[in-house]
């Protein structure tokens, strides 16, 4: 009879943070009611260390990134999949998350490289049947249906695959693990042992992630600090469209997002979203402008719709989609303080058309363009576009990346840019398109609404 009682520790599911006692409260994410009790077991096998090794030039192959050819989905990861690279992919039920995999696949089979897609949900036939759906046929893409983690390493172990994907890590369980599948042990234990392995033999692995009520990525927060890359997948119900945007990049930029279509023949990447964005842009109406916004290093035009009516509210309503809610009510104040307009009295709506969200400062020249222009019932020229920090002054800033929001916006046929002034100043003689410098908020009105 073992006379020694295995000790307990608690787990907070919220963030992982470990306790020798029950908590009501996480002293580290400040979640109630969120900590679970394990069994803790003292590891009794011996451990061989890893020898250290000098500081030196990576080699090329260590180096050489995986490129899917989906350029979309390369952008957004710095250029392709880095060898022992782990990605978590997560995304409401039904956006294409397994849309996306397959066609990653693909195209690095189409490489002459094998790959393995393991789901934990759905059986073979039917990843079959999504495949032949899309028209995606190719010996060298492996399929299984396994759940228990490691069985599904000793299967890639023994296949060295280019590329491992997981759909979904909720599904996994592992036999050190007493709990059921999607608990906060299995996902992070699950977790822990792709990512040995993944190192270990440079072999990718992507992981698909449910998402909660919430829209964060479910299973303990510490599945995020994990992985290497965090990618979102993200939708507006009014369209098609699906936008790929990264939250964590060890080994690229997290500005970069990838714009995607959903179709009969599945996920399309848009090349030019630009144009998807401002396809159907009102001409003629006033509170409507047009935003050179950056997402990393590509320039996108999108629309910055204003709506601005009188309120009969004590506390007028400030509603602001794909924006700031608070960068809003600060460029009301600065429109009422240097301007004169009565914002203080008027409901105000904010919309940033296509479901992006700007977070840049150059929005705002837009919202204050659009405002204005919805109430005072001008119409800002179709032709025209506006880019710049605005300051609590009412001064103008300079913004970054100019000659590229210039080039975007003379290929869609933009004639006239207004910009900060003293980004005019040194970007002098560009052809094609003409640049107005303005340095006050009352500046940019009387160019804005000229004639």
């Amino acid at each position: 009879m073992n006379g020694k009682r295995e000790k307990s520790i608690f787990i907070c599911t919220k963030c992982g943070h470990n306790s020798g006692k029950w908590l009501g409260k996480c002293p580290c994410c400040g979640e109630w009611q969120s900590f679970v009790e394990r069994e803790h077991r003292a590891s009794k096998t011996s451990v061989s260390a890893s020898q250290p090794v000098p500081l030196q030039r990576s080699s090329e192959q260590s180096l050489r990134r995986l490129a899917t050819e989906i350029e979309e989905f390369d952008r957004v990861l710095g250029g392709g999949i880095l060898p022992g690279a782990m990605i978590l992919i997560g995304g409401e039920p039904g956006i294409g998350k397994s849309t996306l995999l397959l066609h990653i696949l693909s195209e690095i089979a189409c490489q002459e490289l094998p790959v393995i897609y393991i789901s934990g949900e759905e059986s073979v036939g039917q990843i079959e049947m999504r495949a032949m759906r899309l028209g995606i046929f190719n010996p060298l893409i492996y399929l299984a249906t396994e759940n228990r983690v490691e069985a599904i390493v000793e299967i890639v172990r023994e296949m060295r695959p280019a590329l491992l994907v997981i759909d979904s890590i909720q599904t996994l369980v592992s036999a050190a693990i007493s709990s059921l599948p999607g608990s906060i042990n299995q996902v992070r234990e699950s977790a822990v042992q792709l990512q040995a392995f993944a190192k270990e033999n440079n072999v990718p692995v992507i992981l698909a992630g449910h998402v909660t009520k919430d829209g964060g990525l479910a299973g303990p927060k510490v599945l995020e600090h994990m992985v290497d890359t965090v990618l979102y997948f993200e939708s507006d119900r009014g369209n098609g469209l699906r936008i790929l945007r990264t939250v964590k990049n060890r080994f690229g930029s997290t500005n970069e997002v990838g714009v995607f279509e959903m179709k009969e023949e599945g996920l399309v990447q848009v090349a030019n979203p630009s144009e998807i964005f401002l396809a159907e842009r009102p001409l003629g109406e006033p509170g409507s402008i047009v935003l050179p916004s950056m997402e990393g290093t590509r320039p996108i035009l999108v629309e910055v719709q204003a709506l601005v009516c009188p309120s009969t509210l004590a506390m007028p309503r400030r509603t602001a989609v794909g924006a700031d809610p608070q960068r809003l009510s600060l460029l009301c104040a600065v429109l009422e303080k240097k301007v004169g307009l009565d914002m203080h009295r008027h409901d105000i709506f904010l919309n940033i058309v296509g479901g992006l969200h700007v977070v840049e400062p150059a929005l705002d020249l837009g919202v204050i363009s659009a405002l204005a222009s919805s109430m005072l019932g001008r119409v800002v020229p179709p032709t025209t576009l506006v880019c710049g920090e605005v300051g609590l002054t009412g001064e103008i800033r300079a913004v970054g990346h100019v000659v590229s929001r210039i080039r975007e916006a003379e290929r869609l046929g933009f004639t006239r840019f207004i910009m900060p002034k003293s980004n005019a100043e040194r970007l002098l003689g560009q052809p094609g398109i003409e640049l107005v410098g303005v340095a006050t908020v009352s500046a940019l009105l009387e160019v804005l609404f000229e004639g």
